[in-house]
Order: C-alpha cells, then sequence, then structure tokens
C-alpha cells in the first residue's frame, strides 16, 4: 500500500510541475511529424505516393503508477485531383484510474495552389473534424473514507464526456528537385471551437473550455550531396497558457540501394533532449526517440523517461513525383 501511495505521489507531483511549467494541455508526440492530422491537416497526402499508413507508440514514467501510453495510427490517401484524405486516431491512458482519452478524426487538404517557374512551389490548405472522448473508471479509485468502509460516500457523476473537435491548418513548401535548400513552413489552429470540457474548471469552480492550440512549424533541408542531407527544424506551440518550443536537426545518409540512414535530435526548451534514430528501407520508414528530461522533473521522475517507436508505410502505385527523393516537410 505505502509503495502505491509514493507511486500515486509521485505522478501526482509531476502533472503538478507540468502544470507549473505551462506544459502541454493536449497529448502530444515528440515525433510530431509521424501524426500529420495532429500537426497540421494541411500535411494531409503530402508525399510522393498513393498512400501512407503510420503507427506510433509512446511511453512515459511507465513504472510511477503507470504512467502516461500513447498509441496512434493514421491513414492518407492522395488523388490526382489535388484533393487529398486522412483518418487516424489517438488515445493515451494514464495512472491506475482508468482515465482514456481517444480522439478520431477525419481530415482534408487542397493542394493545388503551386507557383514558381517551374510550379515546385506549393501551398496547401486542410481542415481536420473529429471527437474528442475523455473518460475514466470511478470503481478503481480510492477514496479517504473506505480507509474503514468498503463503499465510498464520494460520487462522480460524470466520469466521461465527447465532444466535437475542428482543426484547420495551411502549409507552404518548396519541392523543386536538385536544390540546395528546400523550406517549408506550415501554421495550424487546433480545437477552433473550444468546447466546453467538465473536466477542467477555472479559479472559481465555473466549468472551463478547451482553449485554442496554435502551432508554428518549419525547416529547411540542405542537401549537402546526392546522398546527404540536413534538415534543422523547429515547432513553436500555444495552448492557453502552455507553451512549448522544439529546435532540433536530423540528417539523412544514403547508405545503401534502397536505405538511407536517419539520426538527429530536438531540444524541448525547459524540458527534454530528444535524440533520434531512424531509417528508410524502401518504403518503409521506422524511427525510435527517446527524451532524456532535463527540467524539474527529473528529480522525481528519476530514471523513468519516455521513449516512442514509430513506423510509416507509403505505397506507390501511380504517383512517382520525382527520381530524386521528394522534398517533404516531414520525415
Amino acid at each position: 500500500m505505502l509503495k502505491r501511495i509514493l507511486k500515486f505521489a509521485s505522478l501526482a507531483c509531476i502533472a503538478l510541475i507540468c502544470k507549473t511549467a505551462n506544459s502541454q494541455v493536449d497529448p502530444h508526440f515528440s515525433q510530431y511529424y509521424i501524426y500529420p492530422q495532429w500537426l497540421n491537416p494541411a500535411l494531409t497526402g503530402v508525399m510522393d505516393g498513393d498512400y501512407r499508413v503510420a503507427g506510433i507508440y509512446r511511453s512515459q514514467w511507465a513504472n510511477i503508477d503507470n504512467g502516461f501510453s500513447t498509441i496512434g495510427a493514421a491513414l492518407e490517401i492522395a488523388t490526382s485531383k489535388n484533393i487529398n484524405f486522412g483518418v487516424g486516431v489517438f488515445k493515451q491512458t494514464a495512472g491506475t484510474g482508468g482515465y482514456q482519452y481517444t480522439t478520431p478524426s477525419g481530415s482534408i487538404s487542397y493542394n493545388g495552389i503551386k507557383f514558381g517557374r517551374t510550379g515546385t512551389h506549393h501551398i496547401s490548405l486542410g481542415i481536420q473534424a473529429g471527437f474528442i472522448d475523455k473518460r475514466f473508471d470511478p470503481s478503481k479509485f480510492k477514496f479517504g473514507d473506505q480507509y474503514n468502509q468498503i463503499q465510498t460516500a464520494d460520487i462522480i457523476a460524470t466520469p466521461q464526456q465527447t465532444y466535437f473537435d475542428l482543426g484547420a491548418g495551411v502549409l507552404y513548401y518548396d519541392a523543386t528537385p536538385n536544390k540546395k535548400l528546400n523550406g517549408f513552413v506550415g501554421l495550424s489552429f487546433g480545437h477552433i471551437t473550444e468546447p466546453t470540457d467538465r473536466f477542467l474548471a477555472t479559479s472559481n469552480g465555473e466549468v472551463a473550455k478547451l482553449p485554442m492550440r496554435q502551432m508554428l512549424h518549419g525547416g529547411v533541408r540542405i542537401n549537402v550531396s546526392p546522398t546527404f542531407s540536413i534538415t534543422p527544424n523547429y515547432l513553436l506551440m500555444k495552448q492557453g497558457t502552455a507553451h512549448e518550443r522544439m529546435l532540433g536537426a536530423y540528417a539523412q545518409l544514403k547508405a545503401g540501394e534502397g536505405f538511407d540512414f536517419l539520426c538527429g535530435a530536438n531540444y524541448r526548451f525547459d524540458d527534454a533532449i530528444v535524440p533520434f534514430i531512424g531509417a528508410y528501407y524502401k518504403d518503409f520508414v521506422v524511427g525510435l526517440s527517446y527524451d532524456v528530461t532535463t527540467s524539474q522533473l527529473a528529480k522525481v521522475a528519476g530514471s523513468t523517461q519516455g521513449f516512442e517507436l514509430s513506423v510509416s508505410y507509403t505505397g506507390k502505385k501511380r504517383r512517382n513525383l520525382s527520381e530524386q527523393p521528394f522534398v517533404c516537410p516531414r520525415l
């Protein structure tokens, strides 16, 4: 019992420090580019292929009262009409109270705005719609009055809620092949409708709204040689009073026929360093990252950090945009 209490207290301290440090409100991934509908719906279908499937798993603070576990899956389909479609879902579970955060969604993008001498500069517009479902299991809770009785007098009337969610975004990217520098930048907005969230409360006890999430992301691919490139990238995010800033780079080296090696790191300011390794093999991409906490959380979490594993596959039957590697504003 004492061990469980200590674990629960540690998890609560971590949550409190996250809040004090203006941490993220929504669940998120360090390999944020794997899940385009969350990052920017304008990324839907921006790829060298007909369709793309991707999956990602994140585990964080696993040995502290079950910690946080997040899994996501996405499918994108690109058409020849410059209109692309995507569906996705991700789910987070946390702690021993049966907490679950699930959000299925669909997205559509239009990337027919092209300009420049060769028409290889693109602007893509996207929208996303879906639902957010939050719930927990009150039967797994232990209340203070259960120390001397089996049943509790505390009753939780609303352990579950579901509401509509809407997002939108815009993206610019330069896909000119055989160019030394290819830049990309995107701006997206999540929770545009700012739905009422009964699980949140203001300082005076009133029910709060889920704040809009604003994200600016971008970078530039530097083609050092035909077989080697470096891509510095950044992510700026704001949601209510919470802020997140990530800055980093990854390198891509052609190591053989149909095989590229990836490595790099991102720095999440006031939070963590995130080294990353991965590989392209034919049309598969596999990535592994590990969060090394650099903030006050390290004092509470100890050796329990977070890791992510991602895998994606791009199917190419009709569309093959260039003999050169497609300049894509994500991995």
